[in-house]
């Protein structure tokens, strides 16, 4: 799996016509920031201390299947989420708003059968807040094919689908992206396959973090799955001067101009994405030692887009459930 993401994503790469790698820019990254690379997920098991491990397991599967695109139209505000006395958005809101129909409204999110069930009533009191979340009818769908797959097929429990994994994060997202539509994160650039399979990886990343490695979280190839393709790494990495977009390109995404999902330009955004972090991550090796993982280089830029001076330039705009 690890090697068809690769492969695929570098063969974009070698011909992309709108995005370059900036290899020489990566030495001058390393010395800059090096006291912040390699921090390791913390154990976030506390954060849900309700939650049973196999519960936990389900309610973190749903969180996947909606973690995309929560960012608004130009104009629009921005969908946020009021969750024990605090507002939130992004992804956050997400969380949040999940946590909130569990503990306060009562509703079993994280169960086969009530996702099989779920109507447009009932998720629009999910996400209510202020603005709307993107792709509501998309997202609707997406969760009651999972409620359906898994009561189908196993058992109405994902830690089953985890179970036949048999430990490995690379089947676990072979499984996901096999057996659930919305988990299949592919694209063509110029007549060829190309993976990425994002959310399907957060899965076991995120069961790795939030359970500390141990019980549905236990995996032993986990430091294999590659980076997560999405919108804020490229924006950290183009104002880091490490990926560097053509002037067509950059005219698009700076006058917030959208992205097809599938288009050339996004492919090769997302290709460079990976690519980039697999650079950053080697060269972290050669260069000064560090023996990190393609997530702890994901999570390190992704932390560091949440910072105002990395977001001189705007991320890019695709309308897609798949980041």
């Amino acid at each position: 799996m690890r090697d068809v993401i690769l492969s695929s994503t570098g063969w974009v790469v070698e011909r992309s016509k709108h995005v370059k790698i900036k290899e020489g820019n990566v030495s001058t990254l390393l010395d800059k920031y090096v006291d912040r690379l390699g921090k390791k997920h913390p154990e976030e098991k506390e954060l849900f201390p309700f939650l049973q491990d196999n519960e936990l397991a389900e309610w973190l599967f749903v969180v996947e299947i909606l973690n995309h695109c929560f960012w608004p139209d130009p104009g629009k505000p921005r969908w946020e989420i009021e969750y024990k006395g605090k507002w939130y958005s992004g992804y956050w809101a997400l969380e949040a708003s999940l946590l909130r129909a569990l503990q306060q409204y009562r509703m079993p999110v994280h169960k086969a059968e009530f996702l099989a069930g779920l109507n447009t009533e009932d998720l629009k009191n999910i996400f209510s807040g202020r603005g709307e979340i993107p792709l509501f009818k998309e997202r609707l769908e997406n969760l009651k094919e999972a409620g359906e797959i898994l009561l189908e097929r196993w058992e109405g429990s994902i830690t089953n689908v985890i179970e036949e994994a048999g430990g490995s994060a690379l089947k676990l997202v072979e499984l996901l992206k096999d057996n659930f539509w919305s988990f299949k994160d592919e694209a063509k650039y110029l007549g060829n396959k190309v993976y990425f399979y994002k959310r399907a990886q957060i899965f076991p990343a995120d069961l790795h973090a939030k359970l500390g490695g141990k019980s549905w979280g236990r995996f032993r190839d986990v430091n294999m799955l590659t980076a997560f393709a999405d919108y804020k790494l490229p924006q950290v990495l183009r104002h880091l001067g490490i990926m560097e977009y053509d002037s067509y390109l950059a005219g698009k995404i700076d006058s917030f101009q959208f992205l097809t999902a599938g288009s050339e330009e996004e492919i090769e955004i997302r290709a460079a994405t990976i690519q980039a972090c697999e650079l950053i991550r080697r060269k972290a090796q050669t260069e000064k030692g560090l023996q990190l993982t393609s997530l702890d280089v994901d999570q390190w830029l992704w932390s560091l887009g949440q910072e105002n001076a990395f977001r001189r330039y705007p991320y890019h705009r695709t309308r897609t459930i798949y980041y």
